[in-house]
């Protein structure tokens, strides 16, 4: 015979009832039922609340009124359905259920407080009602039946309301239940007697637990716990998206897990099953089909190591602690002692190598109790100071890792540990199994979500995310959207998921927490929104939404936004950026750029910084860390600069060469911003420091394509209109060189550790001189590469090149694994 209990969703209405019914029927017809049943959807939680409102002389009636309505619509929807549903007999236990309920009420309502012993028989009145209605619909359809009263057969010790059953005692009360299928058996859930043979409840998750006793008092084949999910999840599949369907499980596992905030099984029902050896089934109502999680002695042949994570949540931490302790024979015991007197269960137990302090987990919901209770038992320590103050730290999560086969894989704890890194999550306290079938840590329960992502993304997918954030939705950053639209297909496929998350522009910030549609018109949508850029924001949002890998794109030049990178970076996010104000500011604080990013571990990418889409400052990177010392640098870094001189050759003048490149997207908004020169200069710095070269921008020698002062306070079309003025004597330059038979090149240069930008004219053998267009070009003499120099030479300049170096950058802070297998 099998044992299968139904509750939750599964018994929300008739028609699920019904389903319910040819489940159990099925099984009833090869292997004989056993069912026990959970209340209706919702009323258990309904009489908890009407014994509230009746102890808090609140009118208690409409929601009695409501509570009839529910499981009385329940017996008529079944009469309408069911030919020979025994209606009069159902409404008539219903009305008798109810009047009784009534009147406890009413005692309630006058005592101000409903004792333990009446809220057992309030709160289980659903379970016999659930019953009741089941019985009808298996004699309806002539099925023989027997529902058994937990009461006369289950025995059970403790509080009222979360009893623990005596299974042995139990046991031995079943003899009169017939086992041989040729009764349909049904049980009420979530009760039991104590020794008086008063009504107990069993607790949270009491109706599995009941199943759980069922199934071991009669000796069941199987108990099969029947949910609205598909089995045991290796973590809750709705905070991780990807969560793994188990397909086994093996008691020691199961109970680990469930005891750590499983929300699928509970303990106290993984104990009958296991001391009795019977298989434990969690399948699912809604997907009959679906093979469920099996619980049992035998292992998982496709999860042989790690099984799940589990998250245990309002768990409040106690520290134990002073010179009292040491080499003191007895303290621990009479800690816990203390606890176990006021049934107060622990979680979790460390205790120093030194024996100055001893660290525990309970359930917040006892704190306070849990305090009063230490300091009045240790009162005398406590006031010699023997012991310090028992510290209480509250808002906490225990985090674990279970698994069987993690006794034989190595690098378990430190692939555990770096993915708690990885989430910027404070550890607390750690403890371990001795069975080392888990691993738990505790930590801040604002940080559990995020911990469980970064934990599960590393023991159990191959699939990597990108949480992006963009600062500026001009030309780089529309076309740095585009390109990522474009590219998800492929990026899913090499299993990256990328995610733009938020956007924001000078004056609005939009958020989604699905993630931005980028196919859709996302431009009308930051213009709608209605907050604004803050680090502060953004770092609420990730934290809100738990997201793994946070990063900030800034597409946009402004001094303002480049100034924050050190706290984006302290706040957890990486930074990616072709925005050269925060690598030419003061020395200073480039250095406290590169220390935050190392002290936080985050990724700071500037690639696109010189040369737009070409791998300049990584390869110069690489070069010095292989312990290269640069001599001499020169090379064209502007990649409208390129264009413009490269239209001086073919006969256009300054302004003409000026206006096409604007046109074409060559320039700045405002070309001043590239004719003056400082565009170069703030390029030549970046390489100069990265060649640890301690300037500023104030030691740049710069000779700018413009006179000194030429239309600075006009507005750009001013500017374009005043620039012609200029063209005579830049074309007398131009022609002084052709006659010289060389062409004007804007240069950048690097050599003795100062740093020139000008216009220089070289001759046809000066690789420089083929530079035009908007290419850039590069020339490195160093120790390594002398007297040929390391040319680095391709397009520079555009937003679809600067885009695809900032995505580029975007996939480097991918958190790639480590950690061995």
């Amino acid at each position: 015979m099998k044992v299968l209990k139904f509750g939750g969703s599964s018994l929300a209405d008739a028609p699920r009832y019904l389903r319910v019914t040819e489940i159990s029927m099925d099984t009833h017809q090869t292997d004989g039922a056993a069912v026990v049943l959970s209340a209706p959807k919702g009323v258990t939680n309904a009489l908890s609340l009407l014994c509230e409102q009746a102890a808090g002389g609140e009118d208690f009636q409409p929601l009695l009124d409501k509570l009839n309505d529910t499981v009385s619509g329940i017996a008529n929807s079944l009469n309408d359905e069911l030919e020979g549903f025994e209606y009069n007999r159902v409404i008539a236990f219903i009305d008798s259920q109810l009047a009784v309920l009534k009147k406890h009420l009413q005692g309630i309502n006058l005592l101000g407080v409903a004792p333990d012993n009446v809220a057992a028989g309030i709160l289980s009145i659903g379970e016999y009602i659930s019953v009741t209605l089941f019985g009808a619909i298996l004699t309806a359809k002539g099925v023989t039946n027997r529902i058994i009263d937990p009461v006369k057969y289950i025995l059970a010790d403790g509080e009222y309301l979360d009893s623990i059953a005596d299974v042995s005692l139990s046991k031995a009360r079943f003899t009169d239940v017939p086992v041989d299928g040729s009764e349909f058996l049904i049980m009420p859930g979530f009760v039991a007697a104590n020794e008086e043979g008063q009504k107990v409840t069993l607790g949270r998750n009491g109706s599995d637990y009941s199943a759980a006793i069922l199934a071991a008092c009669i000796d069941a084949s199987c108990c099969e716990i029947w949910t609205d999910v598909d089995g045991v999840y290796n973590a809750d599949p709705n905070q991780v998206e990807g969560a793994v369907l188990l397909d086994k499980l093996t008691y020691q596992e199961a109970m680990e897990l469930s005891y750590f905030g499983a929300k699928v099984l509970h303990p106290k029902t993984i104990g009958p099953i296991a001391q009795h050896h019977i298989p434990c089934l969690i399948r699912n109502t809604l997907n009959p089909a679906a093979p469920g999680t099996l619980i049992s002695n035998e292992k998982s042949e496709k999860w042989t190591s790690v099984k799940g994570i589990s998250q245990l949540d309002n768990v409040t931490m106690f520290n134990v602690a002073g010179p009292g302790l040491k080499g003191m024979v007895g303290m621990a015991s009479r800690v816990f002692e203390v606890m176990s007197n006021a049934n107060i269960s622990i979680s979790l137990i460390t205790q120093s190598s030194s024996e100055y302090s001893i660290s525990f987990c309970i359930q917040s919901k006892d704190a306070n109790k849990a305090l009063n209770l230490l300091e009045d038992a240790f009162a005398l320590e406590l006031q010699n100071q023997l012991l310090d103050p028992i510290e209480v730290r509250n808002d906490l999560a225990i985090v674990t890792l279970v698994g069987d086969g993690m006794r034989q894989t190595k690098g378990l704890a430190a692939r555990f540990f770096y993915s708690l890194a990885q989430a910027r999550v404070n550890n607390v306290a750690i403890a371990q199994g001795s069975s080392e079938r888990s691993i738990s840590t505790v930590i801040e329960t604002k940080r559990a979500k995020k911990a469980v992502k970064v934990i599960h993304q590393n023991f159990f997918s191959d699939r990597h995310t990108i949480d992006v954030f963009l600062v500026g939705c001009g030309n780089v950053g529309s076309e740095l959207l585009a390109q990522i639209a474009k590219q998800q297909p492929t990026l899913l496929a090499r299993n990256i998921q990328l995610r733009v998350y938020g956007m924001a522009n000078s004056r609005k910030l939009l958020l989604n927490s699905q993630g931005i549609d980028l196919s859709g018109d996302w431009k009308a949508a930051l213009e709608s929104a209605r907050e604004g850029l803050s680090v502060e924001r953004l770092d609420q949002f990730v934290n809100d939404n738990s997201l793994v890998n946070p990063v900030i794109v800034d597409c946009i030049s402004h001094e303002a936004i480049a100034n924050q990178y050190v706290d984006m970076m302290e706040s957890g996010f990486h930074v990616v950026t072709p925005n050269k104000k925060a690598n030419t500011s003061a020395m200073e604080y480039y250095r406290k750029l590169r220390k935050t990013a190392q002290a936080t571990n985050r990724q700071y990418l500037y690639e696109t910084t010189v040369g737009a889409g070409l791998p300049v400052i990584d390869n110069l990177q690489k070069l010095f860390s292989a312990g290269d010392v640069l001599h001499r640098f020169e090379g064209i870094l502007s990649g409208s600069l390129s264009y413009v001189f490269g239209k001086l050759d073919e006969g256009m003048t300054l302004s003409q060469a000026t206006k096409t490149a604007k046109q074409n997207g060559f320039t700045e908004p405002d070309p001043r911003d590239d004719l003056s020169g400082m565009d170069v200069a703030r390029k030549l710095l970046i390489m100069a420091r990265e060649a640890d070269l301690a300037l500023e921008l104030s030691d740049i020698e710069i000779e700018s394509v413009l006179p000194p002062g030429f239309a600075e306070t006009c507005s750009v079309d001013e500017f374009m209109t005043q620039l012609p003025e200029l063209d005579e004597a830049f074309a007398a330059r131009v022609e002084d060189a052709k006659s010289e038979g060389k062409v004007l090149r804007y240069i950048g240069s690097i050599e003795d550790g100062k740093c020139k930008v000008s216009i220089q004219a070289v001759p046809p053998s000066n690789p420089l001189s083929q530079v035009k267009d908007g290419e850039n070009a590069l020339a490195i003499n160093s120790d390594y590469y002398n007297p040929i120099p390391y040319v680095i030479r391709g397009y520079g300049a555009g937003g679809t090149v600067t885009a695809a170096g900032v995505f580029a950058d975007i996939l480097r802070t991918m958190p790639w694994k480590q950690m061995a297998y």
